[in-house]
């Protein structure tokens, strides 16, 4: 009986220490999240204005370390600070739902 308790009380622990990034992406919610980044970026992810990337289809893990890259100011450069200006605003949760929206596109926007 003991160790049920114990088991029980662990797993309880365990789910308050796991870090959000380790909770899986929304990316219906990165969807909704996405309507500012389609002005640069296309509502389909494929950009818009010459010289911006296409975001449809890109690496997940990619999009999560550039837009979190772009929030802390380490990433310079083209029109980084444009986005870090749209990233600052973002949080991890945001971040992941973003990346695994645009992950989810077909690349080359279903063409």
């Amino acid at each position: 009986m003991r160790l049920k308790h114990y088991t029980i009380a662990g797993l309880f622990a365990l789910g308050t220490i796991i870090p959000v990034g380790a909770m899986a992406a929304d990316a219906e919610a990165g969807k909704a999240k996405a309507a500012v980044c389609a002005a640069c970026h296309g509502q389909n992810g494929m950009a818009t204005i010459p010289g911006y990337p296409n975001l449809a289809g890109q690496n997940e893990q990619y999009l999560k370390n550039a837009l979190t890259a772009y929030k802390n100011k380490q990433r310079a450069g083209g029109q980084a600070v444009v986005m870090q200006g749209q990233a600052a605003a973002l949080s991890d949760e945001d971040i992941a739902n973003l990346a695994a929206y645009y992950a989810s596109l077909p690349a080359g926007g279903g063409q």
